[in-house]
């Protein structure tokens, strides 16, 4: 009889134990995910102020062009999504092939982001040679293994950090470009036309856009970050 209740005992203490583990484990989880939501929410609203940073600044003398600080975020989000795309393809077999495609495409739009830097220091269209030298290393890189795209692509596809790289990738290319059309503002505002108006529109969404690629960026690299340590683990 006194085995049988020890027994009992122990089974009731394991299974408390097991449950006060398995609601730490959905606690914490569920605090990460909230903490990693207002991280976003406040790199978003920082990008945000930092926009409206010039027009506070300059007042009605804020034209939003290609050295505004609109302009050096997108430089700063599109080489930080190359630097983080180029990891994950140095680390994460599977996806080698499609991170890389990755890191050349927002190397392309970095290099185009810099076009009017490079046009004054180094020569006219010197970002059209530069892209099409990195077109030539992706080419190089393939060659052999297109066949390995459509697998590489599909492996990335299953993170949900795919689908956040899409939406900015839209937006940018998109969306951005629809909401900038001169004709559109000239419609709306008729004989007020202001031009920075247009420009602070199109800057803005197109700055949103290379926000969600750096987070969808920071994602997978934090996803082959886990994968990496769960694999040392074993």
């Amino acid at each position: 009889m006194n085995l049988v209740i020890t027994v009992s005992f122990k089974c009731a203490t394991s299974n408390f134990h097991f449950f006060f583990i398995s609601i730490s484990t959905s606690i914490v989880g569920y605090m990460m995910l909230f903490l990693r939501g207002f991280l976003y929410l406040l790199l978003v609203s920082v990008v945000a102020q930092l926009i409206s940073l010039e027009g506070y600044e300059m007042l009605s003398a804020a034209e939003y062009s290609e050295h505004s600080v609109t302009e050096h975020l997108q430089d700063v989000m599109s080489f930080l999504s190359f630097v983080l795309f180029l990891y994950v393809s140095r680390h994460s077999e599977p996806m080698k092939i499609a991170t890389t495609l990755l890191a050349a495409l927002m190397a392309m739009m970095f290099v185009r982001e810099s076009d009017s830097l490079l046009d004054h220091y180094v020569f006219d269209g010197a970002w059209q040679t530069v892209v099409l030298f990195i077109l030539g290393c992706v080419v190089v890189f393939l060659w052999g293994q297109f066949k390995a795209i459509y697998p590489s692509m599909k492996e990335y596809a299953k993170h949900a950090s795919f689908g956040t790289f899409l939406a900015g990738f839209v937006t940018i290319l998109g969306f951005s470009r629809l909401m900038g059309r001169g004709s559109f503002w000239e419609a709306v505002m008729g004989d007020a036309y202001m031009r920075v108006v247009k420009n602070i529109v199109e800057e803005g969404i197109e700055t949103l856009g290379y926000t969600l690629i750096f987070i969808s960026a920071m994602e997978l690299a934090l996803a082959c970050r886990r994968q990496q340590r769960k694999a040392l683990a074993h």
